[in-house]
């Protein structure tokens, strides 16, 4: 008699790993980290190795504690802790002190990550809430930001984003901004070019879908313009904070975003109206937060737009269905 094999779903196979697609995002995040060294010099190189280091390190240690060797801890890591370490260490100024992005880092893969089992198993972006972690406890240093000017001087102050909530005109062009010249902020938010060719490689490789951060790009933008009464404002203010960088790199996340189209085009819609609105409201910036708060929100999304079931009718022939039957007990 022949063995039947029953194993539980998906039964598609796939040859990509997680550990081969989180590799392209540590890939694609390197553009803007370079320019972010390029612009803010060896401090910002020192905070993205201190806060990558800090996350890698922390899940081996986790690991070891739960009694796995170093053979297994290699074969299980999957560069999602390296990720977050890098878009924690991208969210901060170079001028942070040195132990805020190991706080932060050692926050967001302990407490979101590994507490909850794991890669895949977070409820909400393990860089997301590091990052609030370090600005909820170390609010007046994470405030404290830097510009590299074009003579090589660094000076701090507040953000390009913070001045144009506030109502203060910038002298910085849209080409400045875009590439990120003489333009304060954190140190992978500032060149968006950087941040576009990371972003055009994810789509390339097919690792995100090109609709969901334009989605939540374009309503920002056209919100921010419609509060202001300004569509000058559009693309100032998606050119400035870190709309760019939560929009390609956060917002996307597998685990932490809809897992159908028809709810992914609520929740980037939704997304974008909130930041445009908090941004109007706060005179900050709020894209951790907002993203934070939609993460909860998930499932909900997921409930509310459940795909249509493999070989039930389209919606177009079910309401044709349904006047068809009203026509027809009308006429008897």
């Amino acid at each position: 008699m022949d063995t039947v094999i029953i194993n539980s779903t998906p039964h598609i196979r796939s040859p990509r790993t997680t550990k081969q697609i989180m590799l392209d995002v540590v890939i694609a995040l390197l553009p803007a980290c370079i320019m972010g060294c390029i612009y803010f010099g060896w401090s910002a190189l020192l905070v993205l190795a201190l806060s990558s280091i800090s996350a890698v390190a922390t899940e081996v240690v986790w690991k070891l504690c739960q009694k796995k060797n170093f053979k297994q801890i290699l074969n299980e890591f999957d560069y999602t802790s390296c990720i977050t370490g890098l878009l924690i260490g991208m969210c901060m100024s170079s001028s942070v002190k040195w132990y805020v992005p190991i706080l932060a880092s050692i926050f967001a893969i302990s407490i979101v990550k590994m507490l909850f089992g794991g890669t895949g198993k977070n409820i909400v972006n393990p860089a997301i809430v590091g990052r609030i972690f370090a600005f909820m406890s170390f609010t007046t240093i994470m405030n404290d930001f830097g510009a590299t000017l074009t003579n090589g001087t660094v000076v701090s102050g507040a953000t390009t984003l913070t001045n144009l909530l506030k109502g203060t005109a910038s002298d910085l062009t849209l080409g400045q901004m875009f590439l990120g010249i003489n333009m304060a902020g954190c140190i992978g938010e500032t060149c968006k070019l950087a941040l576009v060719v990371g972003g055009i490689y994810l789509v390339v490789r097919k690792v995100i879908d090109i609709r969901w951060p334009l989605i939540y790009i374009v309503v920002t933008g056209l919100i921010s313009a419609a509060l202001y009464k300004d569509i000058a404002m559009f693309m100032p203010s998606i050119l400035s904070g870190g709309l760019f960088l939560g929009a390609i790199f956060m917002a996307t996340d597998y685990v932490t975003s809809p897992n159908n189209k028809y709810a992914c085009y609520a929740y980037y819609l939704v997304l974008g109206i909130l930041t445009a609105i908090l941004r109007y409201a706060t005179k900050m910036e709020v894209v951790s937060f907002c993203i934070l708060i939609m993460n909860l929100f998930v499932p909900i999304f997921n409930k509310a737009f459940k795909p249509r079931p493999f070989g039930s009718k389209p919606i177009k022939d079910v309401i044709k269905d349904f006047f068809a039957k009203f026509a027809k007990k009308k006429e008897v």
